[in-house]
């Protein structure tokens, strides 16, 4: 078997972009639903129980909308690079005949990491609801707290489904490749067009390069920027909006999806030239150049995801505040926080640096008799 239990168990970025995304939506979901039992809401509560509705469907459709897409894409790029990996073997398989659909269906197990982050997140989502309960009821408002079957449903067995038919669809539409092409590995694609200027230098070749052929590592490294900076101005934002304790929680997501995709990039990356670097060294290139020509060009991208996340958070607060809590007198008013936008990229551009020169460090022990026999 290609796919084993351990392999789908392994995917820990699948499954804590799952935890993140069903641990928001379930005690916003769960409160959604306590609130709609209600038989008696007092008039001087109507406003709030209104716009606390809304804000519940409003944050699962865009943070869960936002989360599910994320992960299809985590779920994607592992089975590709699963496949990548395990090309030579996978082709074997197809030379003796097996068809692609009886390979690909093996991916399902990819699924069990979906299961494992959504109920994980399920479970922590109930552990959290009481606290939240009382934070969204801001005491006008007298919600119990009750289990409903259908939730888990929706946000542990559905999503594990979907996902894991995702896995083989990816599979089998990557395994359409032809046999000698799987069995050779991944095979460079064919330069196009005219010859480059000799004037560019290897080293600024590279550093261009490097982020156009690996375009789902540029992808996360934006990610990581977004989350970051979306959750951090969020996070701090809430202290004012909502509590210190809603604030936090947004903050802890924000740095738990930040780091995840970011160490998934970079782990990917490092691992991929490690050969390169090795030569790269070998033939005299130093510490810093090497550096710069791998990693340097994937800074724009984090700084265009820590854009990107800046608008979405503070549209986001906006969107909440003047429609949905507009009619709520004890909602306070809500601008750009330039100061806590300084902190947060001084803050990103510090911990970002920082990794890199980390990954660089890692990067840079390999060594290049390790590769000699390739």
């Amino acid at each position: 078997m290609i796919v084993g239990i351990k392999d789908g168990l392994k995917l820990f970025g699948v499954a804590i972009v799952c935890a993140c995304a069903v641990f928001v939506c379930t005690f916003f979901l769960n409160y959604y639903i306590d609130c709609l039992a209600l038989t008696e809401i007092p008039a001087e509560s109507v406003e709030l129980y209104n716009a606390q509705q809304l804000s519940a469907k409003l944050t699962c459709i865009i943070t869960g909308g936002v989360l599910a897409v994320i992960a299809v894409f985590l779920v994607a790029f592992y089975t590709g690079l699963f496949i990548e990996e395990r090309s030579k073997t996978i082709g074997a398989l197809k030379a003796l005949g097996y068809p692609n659909g009886r390979i690909s269906l093996g991916f399902w197990v990819f699924g069990l990491s979906v299961l494992l982050g959504t109920a994980l997140g399920h479970g922590l989502g109930y552990a959290l609801a009481p606290t939240i309960y009382s934070l969204m009821s801001d005491g006008f408002l007298k919600v119990s707290l009750h289990y409903h079957a259908e939730l888990t449903a929706g946000l542990v067995i559905a999503p594990t489904v979907v996902f894991s038919f995702v896995a083989v669809l990816c599979a089998y539409l990557k395994l359409r490749a032809p046999v000698m092409q799987l069995l050779r590995g991944k095979a460079e694609k064919a330069k196009t067009g005219k010859a480059k200027s000799n004037k560019r230098s290897f080293l600024w070749e590279t550093f261009f390069r490097t982020p156009i052929t690996h375009k789902a590592l540029s992808f996360f490294v934006a990610l990581a920027g977004f989350c970051f900076a979306a959750m951090m101005q969020m996070g701090w934002s809430m202290k004012t909006l909502s509590s210190v304790s809603m604030g936090l929680i947004m903050l802890i997501i924000g740095l738990v999806l930040a780091v995840t995709t970011f160490l998934l990039a970079m782990t990917s990356l490092t691992r991929g030239n490690a050969k390169t670097v090795s030569l790269m060294k070998a033939y005299g290139y130093n510490f810093w150049e090497y550096g710069n020509a791998v990693f340097g060009g994937f800074r724009l991208f984090a700084y265009i995801g820590f854009a990107v996340g800046t608008a979405y958070q503070y549209g986001l607060l906006r969107l909440m505040v003047d429609l949905v809590f507009n009619s709520v007198e004890t909602m306070p008013e809500y601008s750009f926080n330039v100061g806590c936008f300084f902190v947060t990229l001084v803050c990103f551009v510090v911990v970002y640096e920082l990794a890199v020169l980390y990954f660089n460090y890692r990067i840079g022990k390999e060594n290049v008799r390790k590769f000699v026999s390739e």
